[in-house]
């Protein structure tokens, strides 16, 4: 049995700026050290629930965050960008038991953690068929196109909730929760041992019958992203079938999801 983890940083236990966020700061070294630390957590409880591999999407900024060193010698570390649409997701495919992610946070628009963003700093919303949407929608839809269930999630407490409306019966650990610039985590140790346990319950669960629910790809869809300046509009307009949709956005349709994230990766570059 196969399971796929998709691992970010921003809603990582104790996380609380962007320097702790940025390779190039002294405060990375210990957070890349958490972040690593909940993803071997997650491994583990996937391999008590029967996975015999884990493959890693470092999902995070550069894509090389990871200490790799610390991961287990059943896993799989897929690092950097390809440029292939999948994104975040990229590696995952139909023979995957379940998608997994760690380390996961509140979309763009949200005060519900310091770090909040959907993809990048210049955009402020990105709405998916007039909801707001984050990172995990994009992504647990994304694993739905492969048929593949997304059984667990660790992140800020928002992110969480979120998760839970779009897939029903999926399994979460909240670890921080944000007001304004600060942030209430637990501790990076309590979250190492909810996210062991959750992994392994939501993978457990999902051998014994599917329990959390793939959302619907039913088209036709519209993306429109609301960017923070107005140039990045102008210039992101020029893709083919892109149109303004208000001050500073832009929109595109597509009956086909992968035609949405095929736009998402060159509207948000």
């Amino acid at each position: 049995m196969k399971v796929f983890l998709s691992a970010d940083i921003e809603g990582t236990a104790g996380i609380a700026h962007w320097d702790e966020a940025e390779r190039t700061h002294a405060d990375y070294a210990e957070f890349r050290n958490l972040m690593t630390a909940e993803v071997v957590a997650a491994c583990e409880g996937a391999r008590a629930a029967g996975a015999s591999e884990v493959l890693i999407k470092d999902a995070h900024d550069s894509g090389r965050n990871l200490i790799l060193d610390r991961l287990p010698p059943y896993a799989r570390i897929m690092r950097g960008w390809s440029g292939h649409p999948d994104g975040m997701m990229f590696g995952l495919s139909s023979d995957f038991a379940a998608a997994i992610y760690t380390g996961y946070h509140s979309k763009a628009g949200s005060e519900a953690n310091p770090l909040a963003h959907t993809t990048t700093l210049r955009i402020s919303r990105l709405l998916l068929n007039g909801e707001v949407a984050s990172e995990f929608t994009i992504n647990a839809l994304c694993a739905a196109r492969h048929g593949v269930r997304s059984a667990f999630l660790a992140g800020d407490a928002e992110i969480c909730a979120d998760a839970g409306a779009l897939v029903p019966g999926i399994r979460t650990v909240p670890t921080m929760e944000g007001f304004g610039r600060a942030a209430l985590s637990i501790t990076p140790a309590r979250a190492r041992d909810e996210i062991r346990e959750g992994v392994e319950a939501a993978i457990s669960a999902l051998a014994a019958g599917p329990t959390a629910q793939l959302p619907s790809l039913e088209g036709p869809f519209e993306v429109v992203i609301e960017f923070v300046n107005a140039t990045d509009a102008w210039r992101v307009r020029w893709y083919p079938g892109a149109y303004a949709s208000g001050p500073r956005a832009v929109g595109f349709k597509a009956k086909d999801f992968f035609e949405i994230q095929r736009a998402l990766r060159f509207l948000t570059s």
